[in-house]
């Protein structure tokens, strides 16, 4: 059980590949308060069941729309439950949690995507400016972000 006066750590992860990710680096935040952010798809609702979880409307990518609806979302969140922690490994949705936590004091950490072996992704992008931390899959991918740090990849258990 979490102590109420704990800051949680907010985990942020599109559904799909990007929130199996997330799922596997559980050792991460094992015994952390813990928050998610994720897409309202069928998918995260299953994997993130049990959890203390929002769900995001879409649609999602590359939509300026969406981007302005996730900030007011964002601030909302973050502004209620000051987490220590922004965890992300993208996609779109974790732009603004990311900036949002920034701003409001929690520390930011980016994992880039398995796929990313030799270019970076356009969510990692516009997290770096913000990052405490960003963390690569692939040493090969040191070469694009040479501040990043490899200490392996993410193994996806299906």
């Amino acid at each position: 059980m979490t102590r109420r006066t704990e800051r949680p750590v907010l985990l942020v992860a599109s559904s799909g590949g990007h929130l199996l990710q997330l799922l596997s680096l559980e050792g991460a935040w094992s015994g952390l308060a813990t928050i998610w952010v994720s897409n309202d798809k069928e998918d995260a609702r299953s994997l993130l069941a049990g959890e203390r979880a929002h769900f995001l409307p879409g649609p999602y990518s590359r939509n300026v729309r969406s981007l302005l609806a996730n900030l007011r979302l964002a601030v909302r969140l973050v502004w209620r439950e000051r987490p220590s922690t922004v965890l992300t490994t993208g996609a779109d949705i974790a732009v603004p949690f990311a900036w949002i936590g920034r701003l409001f004091g929690a520390r930011v950490v980016y994992v880039e995507s398995f796929t990313r072996i030799e270019t970076v992704s356009l969510s990692c992008r516009m997290i770096k400016p913000v990052a405490n931390r960003v963390y690569v899959q692939w040493p090969e991918l040191l070469d694009a972000l040479p501040d990043a740090r490899f200490v392996g990849a993410v193994a996806v258990v299906e």
